[in-house]
């Protein structure tokens, strides 16, 4: 177990992209804290990204040349892995080494969801931590949404006391596509958009039915039901649009990867009630922005949450132009008619409590309330789904082919 810090945790961030700065953001709202380095392939952006650090208050922060030589820093107490998919086991290869020779101040390790591109990669992620004495931190944000938060709250304190335990679990992400020409590429994000969103999807719901006094583990999958389609972005015109935006090593005529994926996961509880998750993946929706939305349904009461309902919003006529961008909402596709507004993204998704959180347990010396532990099981249950749509047929779990399993997707063979 790490000991606990007698002053600010100092943290290293490794990744630049849009992930890293919503970091940033949320990091704010959190007290003893120091982003103290940074790394990012790119010279550019790790010295943007410390840059930005040091303008927000949060440093002095050091842009590092390489992984190795922040991993090695006696400055660094914790690690945010927020890298692309297919750098994370590297990355966490490097923490291991500098743990185990001894030249390294860190303590604890936090990585982005999800843990791993599959299983045998995840359980080598948890397994090195381990090895090197780490804590862990699994960095699934929307469980520490505050409206989440909230009404798993109410739900359990009010609904379950009086009713009955929830049994169901509905949970969405969609939006129209990522940032990045990594998440498009099968074989470096690990999949599609199954495997970019339905790890939120799986998590949060699996939060959502766990008794608040008791563990994860208390919930046992039982099977497993996927299905996995390209509806839009395998269509030419969009293939050509794709090629355009992201550059033409993303080639959906070749290699595609599913842009929409839906999920049952059957559970039963530590007294064999069973319960049911349903969730919906997409990047072929187009609306004002990311939408995501959640239910909990128990015998006598529903908890409803959708992220595009929001209390702020702006009506702007067609006589208002302006360049396109994300000011307003994540995803956004428009700058003209009525438009939600998200005034605390960082907020919203559960960023800032889930950085709040993983800051004072690691300082403290504890364990978070979501670990590498976690981050492993989502991914089994990612890969069941997977092998599910793949064969046409449920999964019972567990199932101890997952354990070697790559999705087509992954190993560029699947054709949409």
């Amino acid at each position: 177990m790490a000991s606990p810090s007698a002053g600010p945790l100092r943290i290293g961030l490794l990744g630049s992209g849009f992930i890293a700065h919503f970091h940033l953001q949320a990091l704010l709202g959190v007290r003893d804290v120091q982003v103290a380095g940074v790394f990012s392939p790119t010279a550019a952006h790790r010295d943007a990204l410390a840059a930005k650090a040091d303008a927000l208050g949060l440093g002095p922060c050091v842009a590092f040349p390489s992984v190795e030589a922040l991993a090695g820093s006696r400055a660094i107490d914790a690690v945010w892995i927020l890298g692309p998919n297919h750098t994370r086991l590297e990355h966490m290869r490097a923490l291991h080494r500098a743990a185990k020779d001894g030249r390294t101040g860190v303590r604890a390790v936090a990585c982005e969801k999800p843990l791993a591109r599959n299983l045998k990669e995840a359980r080598e992620m948890l397994h090195l931590a381990e090895d090197a004495g780490l804590l862990t931190g699994y960095l699934e944000n929307q469980i520490f949404s505050t409206a989440i938060q909230r009404g798993k709250e109410i739900v359990w304190r009010r609904g379950a006391a009086n009713a009955g335990r929830p049994y169901l679990a509905r949970a969405a992400e969609e939006h129209s596509g990522p940032h990045r020409p990594w998440f498009w590429l099968g074989s470096k994000q690990g999949g599609g958009v199954l495997s970019d969103m339905m790890c939120h999807s799986v998590e949060v719901a699996r939060f959502l039915l766990t008794d608040p006094d008791k563990p994860r583990s208390s919930l046992r999958p039982l099977s497993a039901s996927g299905t996995i389609a390209s509806l839009k972005w395998t269509q030419p015109n969009y293939v050509r649009r794709l090629q355009e935006l992201m550059g033409p090593e993303v080639d959906y005529a070749r290699t595609p990867a599913e842009d929409f994926a839906r999920g049952t996961i059957v559970l039963e509880d530590d007294r064999t009630q069973r319960l049911i998750i349903e969730a919906t993946t997409s990047w072929s929706y187009v609306g004002p922005g990311l939408r995501l939305q959640m239910e909990l349904l128990g015998p006598e009461y529903a908890m409803e949450f959708n992220s595009l309902n929001t209390g702020l919003r702006v009506f702007m006529s067609r006589a208002i132009s302006g360049s396109a961008g994300e000011d307003l909402v994540e995803k956004q596709n428009a700058e003209q008619g009525l438009m939600p507004i998200l005034e605390d993204e960082a907020g919203v998704y559960g960023y800032t409590l889930e950085d709040r959180h993983m800051v004072e347990r690691f300082r403290q010396g504890q364990r978070p309330l979501e670990t590498f532990e976690d981050g492993v099981a989502v991914v089994e249950l990612l890969m069941a789904l997977y092998k599910s749509a793949e064969t046409g047929q449920t999964v019972t779990l567990p199932d101890a082919g997952l354990e070697d399993f790559v999705p087509a997707v992954a190993r560029g063979l699947y054709r949409g």
